[in-house]
């Protein structure tokens, strides 16, 4: 690597990955890197694959300076964000740029589809308008160097774009999608209806947009849920904002005003034996890192060995705690209070 650094010129590739990239949104990702990086650099094709991140630099001496910013950048959670440079060939959106001939009639194709006074541009089934059909250009919006060129155009030529429609486009993953939020930031409506999205993670890669509508109809994703209010919860963390989905209305989000408290009212008796509250009741437990509870007994009465006793009493997630320790004090009606308790005997002495 430090061989091709040295004796690399200006024109030689190098892919920059980021291991577990996914987990953070790419304009906070490259300002990151940018901030800490002592050249100015211009990520060429970023997009995720798999867990990771990617992009391209065309020059040894930037290569070398990103090199150098391995062990400098850190998250939220005070983890160490790893970056690793190799030698690469041409990436594959550079080497397939599309020609100056197809660029023009594909602009020409969108002017076409484009809805001047509600600043909306139609996009579904691109690859099959009649137009680029006729002169033999494909455009597959799965190809990042397809999409790259659409939102370049759109960048260029509909920069008040309010609207965008990619619906039926056949849609498995949305990397070169994500660049839409530097190319066309005033987005509010998104139709990716009818595509082959098949986890809702691949939102996560658009999530800077402030939408208000939004539509998901037709894919595979929509089934991974054991109900609607989970699915509107789920898309609702990444787009606060949002009003609509699948063109249903939206209640407005509860936002809990500390100057006027409300009185708190009892509590309905929750309903019992949900199969799905279960499933996600045991997911959490599994996520959060209480699976280290399970492979010892928590009744403290039976254990025999005071080292695991102290053990058992001190495991804790600290940040919590310590998130916890500062919020302010309050006061709570025990009135209000129901509890329901699956296992229950006479000498209870603990209340999970």
């Amino acid at each position: 690597m430090e061989k091709n650094m040295q004796d690399g010129a200006l024109g030689c590739w190098f892919k920059i990955t980021i291991p577990y990239g996914i987990k953070y949104d790419r304009t906070w990702l490259l300002n990151s890197i940018q901030s800490h990086c002592s050249v100015p650099f211009t990520a060429i094709d970023f997009h995720y694959f798999k867990n990771r991140a990617q992009f391209f630099v065309q020059d040894a001496g930037t290569a070398s300076a990103l090199k150098d910013v391995k062990h400098k950048i850190f998250n939220e959670e005070n983890q160490m964000v790893s970056i690793f440079v190799s030698p690469s060939a041409v990436p594959y959106s550079v080497q397939n740029k599309l020609k100056p001939e197809q660029m023009e009639q594909l602009k020409l194709t969108m002017n076409k589809r484009y809805d001047v006074s509600q600043k909306a541009l139609d996009l579904q089934k691109l690859r099959f308008d009649a137009d680029l059909v006729g002169r033999d250009v494909d455009i597959v919006l799965n190809r990042r160097n397809c999409m790259a060129a659409t939102l370049q155009i759109i960048e260029r030529d509909f920069p008040e774009l309010l609207s965008l429609n990619l619906r039926n486009n056949k849609l498995y993953q949305l990397d070169g999608l994500s660049h839409i939020i530097e190319k066309a930031p005033k987005v509010k409506i998104l139709n990716l209806s009818k595509n082959e999205l098949t986890s809702v993670s691949e939102l996560d890669k658009i999530k800077g947009l402030k939408l208000e509508e939004l539509w998901l109809e037709g894919n595979p994703l929509c089934c991974n849920f054991p109900g609607q209010s989970i699915y509107i919860r789920v898309v609702r963390d990444r787009f606060p904002e949002l009003l609509r989905l699948d063109g249903l209305e939206l209640t407005s989000p509860t936002i809990i005003d500390a100057e006027a408290p409300e009185i708190i009212k009892p509590c309905k008796e929750s309903y019992k034996g949900s199969e799905s509250l279960k499933s996600l009741v045991l997911q959490f437990l599994l996520q959060s890192g209480l699976c280290e509870y399970f492979k010892d007994s928590r009744n403290l009465k039976k254990v025999t060995d005071p080292d695991l006793q102290v053990q058992l009493l001190k495991y804790t997630k600290h940040e919590i705690v310590d998130s916890l320790s500062v919020l302010p004090k309050t006061q709570h009606d025990l009135n209000s209070y129901v509890v329901d308790l699956c296992v229950q005997t006479v000498s209870t002495c603990f209340l999970p």
